[in-house]
C-alpha cells in the first residue's frame, strides 16, 4: 500500500476550498485545485474536483483506507461533561462503522476491497471532519438523559489515488445531517449509531453509482 498524506494535509485541502466557498455565502468554489483537479459541475456531493483526463472505468476494485475522523472545533467545550476517553471512543466507532458501511455496499455492488496497489485498484483515502455529534451517550453512571431532534452532523472530505502511482485523481467535500427525526427522542449510542450508519450508506451509494455510471453498468 502505498504512504500518503495523513488527516491534516486532508483537512488542509478541505480547508482551502471551504474557505474559498464561504466567500459570497458559497459561491466562490474553487475552479481548479492546489494540486490541479479541475471542479465537476453538477456533482451529487457539495463539492468535486477530477484530474483532467483521469478515467475511472480503469478500476475495478478499491483499496479503503480506515477513515480518519476529527471532531468539529470547540466540540468539547460545548459538551464539558464528555470525557476525552469517550470522545476517542466515538471517532474509533467511526472510523469502524465507515469501513464496515462502504466495504458491504462497494463489495455488493461488485467493486471488491484489496489490500495491495495494482493497475486496476483505486485507493479511497476518507477522512470526516466537523463532527458534530448533538448528544452523545457516555454510558456515564452520572450523565442525565440528552433528548435530541436530530443525531447531528458531520463532513465527508474524500480522496481518490491511483494505487501504484500514487497520482491523486479527485476530490470531494458533502456535509450531511443527520435525518431529523421530527419528535424529540432520547439518544443513546445505538441510536446513534444507527443515524451515523445512515449518512455513511448513504455516501457509500453515491460512490457506488459513481463508479456504476464510469463502467457503464445499467442502472447506475
Amino acid at each position: 500500500m502505498i504512504a500518503g498524506p495523513g488527516l491534516r494535509t486532508i483537512l488542509g485541502a478541505a480547508l482551502a476550498a471551504a474557505c474559498c466557498a464561504a466567500c459570497a455565502g458559497g459561491s466562490r468554489i474553487p475552479d481548479v485545485t492546489h494540486d490541479g483537479l479541475v471542479r465537476v459541475e453538477g456533482s451529487a456531493v457539495d463539492r468535486a474536483w477530477e484530474k483532467p483526463g483521469a478515467d475511472f472505468s480503469e478500476y475495478a476494485r478499491v483499496d479503503l483506507l480506515d477513515c480518519e475522523v476529527a471532531f468539529k472545533r470547540n466540540w468539547k467545550m460545548n459538551h464539558p461533561n464528555v470525557r476525552t476517553r469517550d470522545m476517542e471512543r466515538i471517532k474509533k466507532t467511526l472510523s469502524e462503522e465507515f469501513r464496515k458501511v462502504f466495504s458491504e455496499e462497494l463489495e455488493k455492488g461488485g467493486y471488491p476491497i484489496v489490500a495491495e496497489p495494482d493497475d486496476n485498484v483505486l485507493l479511497i483515502r476518507p477522512a470526516i471532519i466537523d463532527l458534530d455529534v448533538a448528544a452523545p451517550d457516555t454510558n456515564s453512571a452520572s450523565r442525565s438523559n440528552s433528548f435530541t431532534t436530530s443525531a447531528g452532523s458531520m463532513t465527508l472530505v474524500v480522496e481518490f489515488y491511483d494505487s501504484v502511482s500514487g497520482e491523486i485523481l479527485a476530490r470531494a467535500i458533502d456535509r450531511r445531517h443527520a435525518r431529523n427525526v421530527g419528535n424529540i427522542t432520547w439518544a443513546t449510542r445505538g441510536s446513534n449509531t444507527d443515524a451515523a450508519r445512515r449518512l455513511l450508506k448513504r455516501w457509500a451509494d453515491l460512490l457506488v453509482h459513481k463508479l456504476d455510471e464510469v463502467h457503464g453498468v445499467q442502472g447506475g
